[in-house]
């Protein structure tokens, strides 16, 4: 794409007066179909990231099989990951600000067993893990995205969510959270380190295992994921800065995932009051059968 942010304030003063201005003359040169594109993956990062099957997995299969990994690389990707992010702060304000003021009190009057106290600190212990892997991965130089890792991390994945949809008591609500499920849950938010092991699907299914509440399991994953999920896109999308040319569909990419991902977690909260976590379990088995398939049908790179 050879258009960018900055050619609009070059061309003021270069474009020759049409009796129209120069808009019209700056966007004819504008490359539509990059603008469609970012549209599609906001869609796909939108519902994948927050539903249990890996929105890393998706945006590798589609860039890959449309062939558009020459345009949104991995820095380009992991960018628009910021619409989701501000989605799911969107979303639980109302959650965070209670968490917020009820901490703060509990911090003043010394009531170490408030509710909102507990959550906290199991918020932010469960973050640890997480950031500490991510970091020991980045100081290390590991790359471990591949097809085949996400098509056998799917598959795993979805074997350990049926297990939890199997056993779990699911018997405790949202006001019983301990600090434990937050140190534990964020234990498992460390296979998210492996794509396709899916960051709200690792949390789902250790919370299911200690025994939560489908929606409570689903609720306390987000507000969970948060930090970690903030975190992450500002450290892996610095690279996107250099990205000139791309900051509209940037900017488009990031309004249609913070769309799609707000959707997203709306449906899942209520689908999970009244259904099991069944339908994710085929589905990450199917995914994972058919880009196995596919890559030793050699269509798509081990």
């Amino acid at each position: 794409m050879d258009w960018s942010i900055f050619a609009l304030g070059m061309s003021l003063g270069d474009a020759p007066f049409n009796g129209y201005g120069t808009a019209p003359l700056l966007l004819a040169s504008v490359n539509f179909t990059t603008w469609i594109q970012a549209i599609i993956l906001g869609l796909v990062q939108g519902i994948t990231e927050f539903l249990p099957i890996s929105s890393t997995a998706h945006l590798l299969i589609f860039t890959d099989l449309l062939d558009w990994r020459d345009t949104w690389d991995k820095a380009a990707t992991d960018a628009i990951q910021f619409g989701s992010v501000l989605a799911v702060v969107g979303y639980f304000r109302q959650d965070l600000k209670q968490i917020l003021s009820g901490t703060w009190a509990a911090i003043q009057t010394k009531d170490w067993q408030r509710e909102e106290w507990k959550i906290f600190l199991g918020i932010a212990v469960g973050t640890i893990p997480a950031l500490a892997g991510g970091l020991a991965f980045k100081l290390l130089d590991i790359e471990l995205e591949s097809s085949m890792i996400i098509a056998v991390m799917s598959i795993v994945m979805a074997i350990l969510l049926g297990l939890a949809e199997q056993y779990g008591r699911r018997k405790r609500g949202f006001d019983q959270l301990k600090i434990s499920d937050g140190v534990l849950v964020g234990l498992g938010q460390m296979l998210a380190l492996l794509p396709g092991a899916s960051r709200s699907g690792s949390t789902l299914t250790t919370a299911l295992f200690l025994g939560l509440k489908r929606d409570t399991a689903a609720r306390f994953s987000f507000l969970l994921g948060i930090p970690t999920l903030t975190i992450a896109t500002l450290v892996q999308a610095k690279d996107v800065l250099d990205k000139g040319d791309m900051w509209l569909p940037l900017l488009i990419g990031i309004v249609s995932t913070f769309i799609f991902s707000y959707l997203s977690i709306a449906w899942l909260l209520k689908f999970l009051r009244q259904q099991s976590a069944w339908v994710f379990v085929w589905y990450r088995l199917a995914l994972g059968a058919a880009l196995l398939a596919t890559i030793f049908g050699g269509l798509l790179q081990a």
